[in-house]
């Protein structure tokens, strides 16, 4: 069962890839924007430090209701 959801403003991206390099949920898209391959998730896992390190704050994790 998903518990988490990964919020994530493509619009704020300024694509420098500390995501990517954070963790393998992430990848970069042709535009140089990230993008999570899932979106919903069983465990955080290493999603956290990819919100962690983003220097625009464009991630955010939050618990399915």
């Amino acid at each position: 069962m998903v518990k988490y959801v990964i919020e994530f403003n493509r619009d704020a991206c300024i694509g420098c890839g500390a995501c990517e390099k954070a963790c393998d949920n992430w990848v970069i898209q042709e535009d140089g924007k990230s993008k999570p391959k899932k979106a919903e998730l069983d465990e955080v896992g290493c999603n956290k430090d990819a919100a962690d390190i983003c220097p625009v704050a464009c991630i955010k994790i939050n618990e399915k209701k």
